[in-house]
C-alpha cells in the first residue's frame, strides 16, 4: 500500500500545528512549523489572497490532520470510520477510540518506539507480543487488559534501547501501565475521550463523511 515518504515536516505545516510525526524528536527538535507557520508552497505566506476557509474545508483539513498523526491512508481510515459507525454510543469519540487501540499506537504510547512509524515497524517486523501471541498485524485491537511485550529477543535492538531512555518525554495517559525493565506495558482500562491527548475536533470528521 502506498505511503507518504517525502519530509514529515511538510505534513505539519500543511496543516499549521504539530502533528508529531517523529514522535518524541519533536519535543526537542525546532519544528518547521514553528519558524514557518503558514502553509508550503509559493502561495503559503499569501494570507491575503486566501479566502475564509468554508465549513468543507475545515472537515477535511480536521480528517487530514488526524489521519496523518495516526499514519493512515485514505482507505484504512475510511474503513475504520464505517466500522465504528455501528457501533453505539458518539461516532467521534469510538473513531478515536479505535485509532488509540491499535496495536501500533499501543507500542508508541509505552514508549517501545519513539514514533507511530517506528512502532508500526516494530509489528510488521515480528517484535511484538500480544498476550504472549505474536501479532504483525499493526492495525491489531488491543482490548482493556491485553499485555503488550516486546520479544525477549528484540530487547537489545537499538531503536528500543533509545525508545525506552526517552520514555516519559511524551504524553503519558492514565489507561496504560507500563514495566520498562520487562519492556512490556497492560492497556488497563478503555480510553475515554478526555483521556485521548489528541487536539482534534472530531466531529467534524463525522460531519465530513456523513455528507
Amino acid at each position: 500500500m502506498a505511503r507518504y515518504t517525502g519530509p514529515v515536516c511538510k505534513l505539519c505545516r500543511r496543516e499549521v500545528t504539530k502533528l508529531f510525526l517523529k514522535g518524541t524528536r519533536c519535543l526537542t527538535e525546532k519544528c518547521a512549523v514553528d519558524r514557518r507557520s503558514y502553509p508550503p508552497g509559493q502561495h503559503g505566506q499569501s494570507t491575503g489572497r486566501r479566502r475564509k476557509a468554508s465549513e468543507y474545508a475545515k472537515q477535511l483539513r480536521e480528517k487530514q490532520k488526524v489521519k496523518r498523526i495516526y499514519g493512515l491512508s485514505e482507505q484504512q481510515f475510511r474503513n475504520l470510520f464505517e466500522r465504528v459507525l455501528k457501533e453505539p454510543g458518539v461516532t467521534g469519540e469510538a473513531l478515536l477510540v479505535a485509532l488509540e487501540t491499535r496495536l501500533d499506537n499501543l507500542v508508541y504510547r509505552m514508549g517501545f518506539a519513539t514514533s507511530r512509524k517506528q512502532a508500526r515497524q516494530l509489528v510488521r517486523h515480528r517484535h511484538i507480543l500480544v498476550n504472549g501471541r505474536l501479532v504483525d498485524i499493526p492495525s491489531f485491537h488491543v482490548r482493556a487488559g491485553d499485555e503488550v511485550k516486546v520479544a525477549d529477543a528484540s530487547r537489545e535492538l537499538v531503536l528500543v534501547k533509545v525508545a525506552l531512555e526517552q520514555f516519559g518525554r511524551g504524553q503519558p495517559v492514565s489507561w496504560i501501565q507500563v514495566d520498562t525493565d520487562k519492556v512490556l506495558g497492560r492497556m488497563t482500562e478503555r480510553p475515554t475521550r478526555d483521556a485521548i491527548p489528541i487536539a482534534a475536533q472530531e466531529q467534524l470528521i463525522v460531519e465530513l463523511y456523513s455528507k
